[in-house]
């Protein structure tokens, strides 16, 4: 079973749905988790924004990084754009998808702004994650 971790800071929009959104596209044989540098609490409009496709993740709550076991971690992707994304240290492959943090605290934006944000972080993680799910069955060692 290949595990695959994903970190942003916060653990609260972009790592949580891609947690989710890769549980249901790339199904069994992983094991996904997710995590931050300081996680909080998950974020609503996250929530929102996956049942509007279908996946729950009202379920999920915001993890440490610091309680992820990085000798059980195969893959760890980092969903940061602006901001410093945690590390986990070891041996461990690693990919960098930078994704704007779809949060804000800027009262100028609408509910329907930061829906908008949302939907566009969540679209932008799931074609990654298919695409990560297109290339999950390539061997590993170039010469097989």
């Amino acid at each position: 079973m290949q595990r695959i971790l994903f970190l942003c800071v916060a653990n609260s929009a972009r790592s949580q749905m891609a947690e989710g959104l890769a549980r249901e596209i790339l199904g069994e044989g992983f094991e996904i988790m997710s995590a931050g540098s300081q996680p909080s609490k998950v974020n609503p409009y996250a929530v929102e924004a996956m049942a509007a496709i279908g996946i729950d993740i009202s379920g999920q709550r915001s993890k440490s990084v610091d309680d992820i076991d990085p000798a059980r971690i195969d893959l760890v992707v980092t969903l940061c754009a602006e901001e410093v994304c945690p590390v986990l240290p070891g041996r461990v492959r690693r990919l960098h998808w930078p994704i704007a943090d779809p949060a804000s605290s800027d009262p100028r934006l609408t509910p329907e702004e930061l829906r908008a944000r949302f939907r566009s972080a969540r679209d932008q993680i799931a074609a990654r994650v298919r695409t990560l799910n297109d290339l999950s069955d390539l061997p590993r060692d170039p010469a097989l």
